[in-house]
């Protein structure tokens, strides 16, 4: 397949290198000094599943120069959805997908309006990986896996084929026929760790265990999974500790990466996660304590650190 990777970092630089490596023809659109890394010196890839070193890799900061796909994997910052989104049509072809793979639940319908409805289908990744510095991702945990699905529910042939391939690239892949649901399995769980790895500045392990924070942990998946209810998700009733027990399964080095943005000075994702469900939750008069506080504690630093 020639797969075109959106933003080299945390997501879409363990998932490219994985697809190259499994023989398909990967290039990643990336930006600044990262960028002249790899077409430099390659991407690195180094953690718990390993050490595998991309070189050459293809890079270009120009999507119109890798011209027509057939799989977009778009790993942009949220607030960059809209921008993105209009940068990469000279990857569209008649048959091209694209896989949204941000935090947050709303991704897939911000960028349907642009690239078309046929094109855009939703997508799910989970690994916990970052970009210690310029080509080189660093995973903090073992989890590699892309779940995506078309909108409109069902299968397809396109998602079971890009499924075989990234399983054939050595990484899990599903091609679900419930995306929505598996946005939401997602996002109450971000939605929990992210909150109370960035409010306390700690990793997971700490605060898990901490008798007096894994209670908030608890209550923000809680209020998370309440609004999910109201847009009309079917979420049972005890999703919430399904899923703070697969924050349980996790290694304890893991930080979400708004935390990781907040340590390092850098923008957050806050309004997506913490402050969409504040903002559901006044939309359907649902009481999100627990996440209003979180969202006003952390605003202030949502554009970086304040001067």
């Amino acid at each position: 397949m020639k797969i075109a990777i959106i933003g080299a970092g945390g997501v879409g630089g363990p998932f490219g290198a994985a697809l190259a490596r499994g023989g398909h023809d990967v290039t990643f659109v990336a930006r600044g000094a990262h960028l002249k890394a790899m077409q430099e010196k390659g991407l690195r890839i180094e953690g718990a599943l390993g050490d595998f070193h991309l070189k050459p890799t293809q890079a270009t900061d120009d999507p119109a120069s890798i011209g027509p796909v057939d799989v977009v994997l778009f790993c942009v910052k949220l607030w960059d959805v809209e921008s993105a989104g209009e940068a990469i049509r000279p990857l569209i072809g008649a048959d091209t997908m694209v896989v949204p793979l941000q935090n947050g639940i709303d991704a897939a319908d911000r960028l349907v309006p642009i690239l078309g409805a046929r094109h855009v289908v939703g997508g799910v990744a989970l690994v916990n990986a970052n970009i210690e510095a310029p080509g080189l991702i660093r995973q903090l945990g073992t989890a590699q896996k892309l779940v995506f699905g078309e909108l409109e529910g069902g299968t397809s042939a396109r998602t079971a084929a890009f499924a075989e391939a990234c399983t054939g690239s050595g990484f899990e892949a599903e091609a679900t026929a419930d995306i929505r649901r598996a946005l939401w399995d997602k996002f109450v769980f971000l939605v929990a760790i992210s909150s109370l790895t960035a409010l306390t500045r700690q990793n997971l392990g700490v605060v898990r265990s901490d008798p007096d924070i894994r209670p908030l942990l608890i209550d923000v998946a809680q209020e998370t999974a309440a609004v999910g209810r109201a847009e009309g998700v079917d979420l049972p009733p005890d999703h919430a500790d399904q899923r703070v027990a697969y924050a349980d399964s996790l290694t304890p080095q893991n930080m979400a990466s708004m935390a990781v943005d907040l340590l390092r000075g850098n923008r957050m994702e806050l309004p997506w996660l913490a402050g969409k469900v504040v903002e559901l939750g006044r939309k359907h008069g649902i009481e999100t304590p627990v996440c209003r506080v979180v969202y006003g504690a952390l605003k202030p630093y949502m554009n970086g650190t304040p001067a």
